[in-house]
């Protein structure tokens, strides 16, 4: 499965994004989906997961209560909804697909495929 992200921009603190990804070659509800991000200097982190059907996600505890994740299995697309962005936030954000049926791996150890990154920047 190819994996693209975008949505990704410049916001000030308090406001939104949207962030999508777009999935190719395979259907997504064959994958458990996932976001991630990597901050200048730190290391990847996991940011929000969804199961394979949609029933279930999981967020890191940053983004609990900001962050939405959801897929569009009609067009096979999965999306972050980020709000009340802070400036912590500021990161290269990837979309993550494994065939894993529980818990992605926090560190991102082991996904089966990534997408390039969409940049997020979040102004004081």
């Amino acid at each position: 499965v190819q994996l693209q992200a975008s949505g990704g921009g410049l916001v000030q603190a308090g406001g939104s994004l949207r962030l999508s990804c777009a999935a190719s070659g395979r259907t997504i509800s064959s994958y458990t989906m996932g976001w991630f991000r990597q901050a200048p200097g730190k290391e990847r982190e996991f940011v929000a997961q969804i199961s394979r059907s949609g029933s279930s996600t999981a967020y890191a505890d940053s983004g609990k209560g900001r962050f939405a994740v959801s897929r569009d299995s009609a067009n096979n697309t999965v999306c972050l909804q980020m709000n009340s962005l802070k400036p912590e936030d500021t990161a290269v954000y990837y979309c993550a697909a494994d065939r894993t049926y529980g818990s992605l791996n926090r560190r991102g150890i082991g996904i089966d495929y990534w997408g390039k990154g969409t940049l997020v920047t979040v102004s004081s």
